[in-house]
């Protein structure tokens, strides 16, 4: 079966079905409200079974359009007893294919089935052993006494009529329940996460055996039919692309020429706050290896102006964000016209962002702002793009599967997270052409220095940051009076959460003796052990 792409998300976050082929093998997800929920759909899409997150509101007609194979609640904030609950539509139980409820969404089923939801006695955080009462269906191949992950102060209290006893905790006697004629479902805890052990065993178990879905959202068909569209849509029409050098819009550049080879333009924007080397790289690799010209804008001076007597990381990216697109605005006038923008827009974005914009005479998505690691403001509403996002069903591990398979070199596919604004928002204080010296050489001695260890893989981020302070020290007999550096070493899978990295100290004073000795201007280097939350991965 060709895998088909999904039509965007409206405001409430159903689809719309006119472009879908509702024989798709898709599962459904609604949110309420959960930290998780994005989470569900990577797991499930993990096991190539197209997922998509959907509000809690939308409706049993919008689902049946959609024709999905299973349905899955998300947890949530909420106590389902709470005045202004969300609550989903109850036709959603009489639909006749497979729900599993998860933590929240399992004791909105019970409620709603006529059982009972009440303030459990002891609340469960954390790991729990679980204990199964039936080891079939739901919780095949699950260990008896596998750790599951439990986040909840409500416990099912009584079960809905044909409801049975999957398993339990110490703590809670309803731990998975099931109405096996139904082929309705719940849990108490969160198999989507890593602490739970067999969690992505019973979503597999829901995926393919109760579900009966098949394994067809595959790099390959996704790749085909992303091209098949792009070349449908824009016709023998023009696209810019703006261009970072990040894995998204390379990734996206990448797909873009082999859709439409030279209709496409790509547009890099360097507003000096790269790192060292980075957008002559950049251009070079393009233009000669991939064969894919770059219009190089070189803004430098301009974007540093903007930064005097600047020193609010927000002021930074608000300032930054308009700049670029009053550059934009008028390099795309010099090499234009075009009719379409490419964005490198994710999953998450169209998750966490109702922010679609329509042309009521066309029904084409119209760009209003960018979205790229570059700016934070909208695009000049004269300009009038017709937006085009072959990425936006795709969370970011299945981008760099696609770059992967359509020869994205593994330099670009692997490359650690980089803020937009660059080193201005790593430079702690003023950004000044010295700082950013400074900033460049001292950063690029930890990325030179990881990987000859063999280690930039190991970490999600490795940087320096500059502080705006200076400290006393000594080097040839001579007092100093110089810059600190901050090293960033953090540990992730998605960037949400983060903890600082356990590096051996050998690197980190490896590190520290090359920066002090190479990088004129600071005389001291401290490690920063603060994981994500309660700090931040940036420190701006």
């Amino acid at each position: 079966m060709t895998l088909q792409t999904p039509a965007p998300a409206n405001a409430e976050g159903s689809s719309s079905p006119e472009s879908r082929d509702l024989n798709r093998q898709m599962l459904v997800i609604l949110d309420f409200g959960s930290q998780y929920s994005e989470l569900i759909a990577r797991r499930i899409r993990e096991t190539q079974v197209y997922s998509e997150v959907l509000s809690y509101r939308t409706s049993v007609e919008q689902i049946k359009q959609l024709n999905p194979k299973g349905i899955i609640l998300s947890g949530g904030p909420n106590s389902v007893y709470d005045a202004g609950a969300p609550h989903c539509d109850p036709e959603i139980w009489n639909l006749g294919i497979p729900v599993l409820g998860v933590c929240y969404g399992m004791q909105l089923m019970v409620q709603q089935l006529g059982g009972q939801v009440e303030r459990a006695d002891r609340g469960e955080y954390g790991k729990a052993s679980l204990f199964i009462d039936d080891p079939t269906d739901l919780l095949t191949n699950v260990e008896e006494g596998s750790t599951m992950w439990m986040s909840h102060g409500d416990s099912v209290a009584g079960m809905p009529d044909g409801f049975e006893l999957l398993a339990h905790t110490d703590n809670t006697p309803c731990a998975a329940i099931a109405h096996h004629e139904r082929q309705l479902y719940g849990v108490q805890f969160h198999p989507e996460v890593v602490h739970s052990q067999d969690g992505i065993a019973l979503i597999r178990n829901f995926v393919y055996h109760i579900c009966d879905c098949e394994p067809t959202w595959t790099t390959e068909a996704f790749v085909e039919e992303a091209i098949r569209e792009v070349r449908a849509r824009v016709g023998d029409k023009r696209v810019l692309l703006a261009l970072s050098g990040g894995v998204d819009s390379s990734t996206l550049a990448f797909l873009l020429h082999r859709a439409i080879g030279n209709q496409l333009t790509c547009m890099f924007i360097d507003q000096g706050f790269m790192r060292k080397g980075e957008p002559e790289r950049l251009v070079k690799l393009f233009a000669d290896k991939f064969k894919i010209p770059v219009a190089y804008i070189n803004a430098r001076d301009r974007f540093l102006d903007k930064m005097v007597g600047v020193t609010d990381p927000e002021e930074k990216r608000k300032r930054i964000g308009h700049e670029f697109i009053r550059v934009f605005e008028e390099k795309s006038r010099e090499l234009g016209p075009f009719d379409y923008l490419a964005q490198g827009t994710l999953y998450p974005d169209v998750i966490e962002s109702a922010d679609t914009n329509v042309d009521p005479k066309t029904g084409e998505r119209v760009a209003v702002k960018i979205k790229s690691h570059h700016n934070v403001g909208g695009l000049p509403k004269d300009l009038q793009f017709k937006l085009i996002e072959p990425l936006r069903k795709l969370f970011k591990d299945e981008v760099r599967k696609v770059g992967r398979s359509i020869g994205l070199p593994e330099e670009i596919v692997r490359r650690h997270p980089f803020p937009g604004p660059g080193l201005a928002i790593r430079i702690i204080g003023e950004v000044t052409s010295e700082r950013l010296n400074i900033l460049r050489d001292a950063d690029f001695v930890v990325r030179d220095e990881v990987s000859k260890q063999g280690l930039y893989h190991d970490f999600w981020q490795a940087f320096a940051v500059l502080l705006p302070i200076r400290s006393v020290g000594v080097m040839g007999d001579q007092r100093t009076y110089a810059y600190p550096v901050v090293l960033r070493l953090v540990s992730s899978e998605d960037g949400m959460t983060a903890d600082w990295s356990r590096v051996d100290y050998d690197l980190l004073e490896t590190i520290s003796n090359r920066i002090v000795n190479e990088v004129e201007g600071v005389n001291r280097v401290v490690y920063d052990i603060t994981s994500k939350p309660p700090g931040t991965i940036e420190w701006e």
